[in-house]
């Protein structure tokens, strides 16, 4: 299969010139993995974090994650973790009160996946101490040793850990798919969600990733296995 991105291009009426605008990834499912950022009790609701949209962006990741586990994409889930301690906190501590600290603290109910997250036993869990996946964590290594060079990044909060976690993946030369529906946030310093989640999207569709919906993606998985998914045993656990 090529693995070389193809650029769909437009025609500008002023130039009569061609200009690439939008990449179109390909998307192999045993080399891909859907990275799902902090769906926890806190960002989903019920506290200062969470986002509005949080319930029903558990739907739709969950969706999402039986479609990739039937392709036999690796699902991993990562939680905002830090020590009890406070001992892995650092500056995070000069510039986050310690009442938000302490709702993705280790041992903290509300630090849990939340509830309603479908989580498969071959599911990996991933506990992160700041706002990327990859930074202070084995994830690279993990993704790396599994063949996988394509990220789909879903989860809360679309500016501050999905986008932190979908930069460092580019930067690492992985493929990066950013689900403009897969991800959410909530109002911050004034300004309203949708204007940030527009623009943290539109961002990062410049230089870091694709920027998809959860229907396309689905449709590039289906149109891959004819229509269907093919089917994986989930049989092992997996967390870190």
């Amino acid at each position: 299969m090529n693995t070389v991105p193809v650029y769909r291009c437009r025609r500008t009426a002023s130039t009569e010139t061609e200009v690439a605008t939008v990449t179109d990834f390909p998307l192999v499912p045993t080399r891909t993995a859907l990275i799902n950022v902090d769906m926890q009790r806190c960002f989903v609701e019920g506290s200062p974090l969470a986002s509005p949209d949080g319930l029903a962006l558990v739907d739709r990741i969950n969706q999402l994650a039986a479609v990739c586990r039937d392709a036999g994409i690796v699902i991993v889930h990562t939680r905002g973790w830090m020590s009890p301690d406070g001992s892995n906190l650092g500056v995070m501590g000069e510039l986050v009160p310690p009442f938000i600290v302490d709702l993705y603290t280790e041992g903290a109910a509300s630090a849990e996946l939340h509830d309603a997250l479908e989580v498969a036993a071959a599911d990996v869990v991933l506990n992160k101490p700041r706002y990327g996946a990859f930074h202070g964590t084995d994830l690279e290594t993990i993704l790396k040793s599994r063949g996988i060079d394509t990220a789909i990044i879903s989860g809360i909060a679309t500016n501050i850990c999905c986008d932190t976690t979908a930069r460092e993946a580019a930067q690492r030369d992985f493929r990066v798919f950013f689900l403009s529906d897969g991800t959410a946030t909530k109002e911050m310093n004034g300004v309203p969600a949708d204007e940030l989640q527009r623009d943290t999207c539109a961002s990062l569709g410049m230089v870091f990733a694709q920027i998809a919906t959860i229907d396309e993606i689905i449709e590039k998985i289906r149109d891959l296995s004819g229509g269907t998914g093919n089917t994986h045993s989930q049989n092992e656990a997996a967390s870190v």
